[in-house]
């Protein structure tokens, strides 16, 4: 059978149930280190130890199974376990595989381009991140000599009007949901003076026009040509008159003649 714990934990395992035991023994052969042995003989109500840890312990109680108990589960302890029930009606066994899982170390942090990063560092076996929304995201999966794995995630997509996204990462320990904002304050604040500096230029431009406007129909009103009809017709009424003023003046000059020589004919 396979079984698993997790580090730091217990892990039980039991013999077969079966009664009248005579003998019972477990073998243990962990993938490191070397092999240990637990024997419990009925008619003595002894037990004998061979290369065994103090965390490796067994009552060998029958209403028990005889179960053998681990305490503090390392990674050293992961491997085959055995167990050999012999009674009057035979032989019998139990074998069992244990694996030792380690949860990962869970971090959620925004790197220098303000891209989302999902981290589940040392976990045993390697975690599996999501991402929320779904988009594209690129995974980098690191090996470790003890056996852990850390699975680094990016949120890659840029296309999502979401300024929060959410990470969530799948183990055999746990399953966790981490959200974060990696929008950039600093690039708030470029954005929201840009758009000032735009209407401020659009404000100062149309006012710029108005002004021009403005002064330059009244220079127009300033500088308008004076209006020479009126001059035009006082000279010809000027020129038409004259001739009739010289014909008077000369009218008048006859006459004065003609009455100055009567006159001088009517004296004695």
């Amino acid at each position: 059978n396979r079984t698993a714990a997790q580090v730091g934990h217990s892990a039980v395992m039991t013999c077969p149930p079966r009664t009248g035991a005579t003998m019972v023994t477990w073998k243990i052969s962990p993938k490191i280190g070397g092999p240990c042995t637990l024997g419990f003989r009925a008619d003595q109500n002894l037990v004998n130890r061979t290369n065994c840890s103090d965390s490796v312990k067994s009552e060998f109680k029958p209403e028990q199974f005889y179960a053998l108990e681990i305490q503090q589960v390392g990674m050293a302890d992961e491997g085959n376990y055995s167990c050999e029930v012999v009674n009057q009606e035979g032989n019998f066994h139990q074998m069992y595989q244990l694996t030792v899982l380690v949860p990962p170390r869970l971090s959620l942090y925004c790197d220098n381009h303000s891209i989302p990063v999902c981290e589940a560092a040392a976990g045993r076996p390697a975690a599996e991140i999501l991402w929320v929304p779904e988009n594209s995201s690129t995974t980098e999966i690191d090996s470790h000599d003890n056996g852990t794995v850390t699975v680094l995630s990016r949120f890659t997509a840029h296309s999502t009007d979401r300024k929060t996204v959410t990470c969530k990462v799948y183990h055999a320990t746990l399953n966790e949901t981490m959200s974060t904002d990696c929008s950039s304050p600093q690039s708030d604040l470029i954005l929201y003076i840009a758009i000032a500096l735009g209407f401020l230029i659009i404000i100062t431009f149309m006012a710029v026009i108005y002004y021009f406007k403005l002064h330059g129909c009244r220079l127009c009103h300033k500088t308008k040509p004076p209006d020479t009809s009126l001059t035009h017709s006082l000279e010809d009424d000027t020129t038409e008159v004259e001739p009739y003023t010289t014909y008077v003046q000369k009218e008048n000059t006859i006459y004065n003649s003609v009455s100055d020589l009567t006159g001088g004919q009517n004296l004695p």
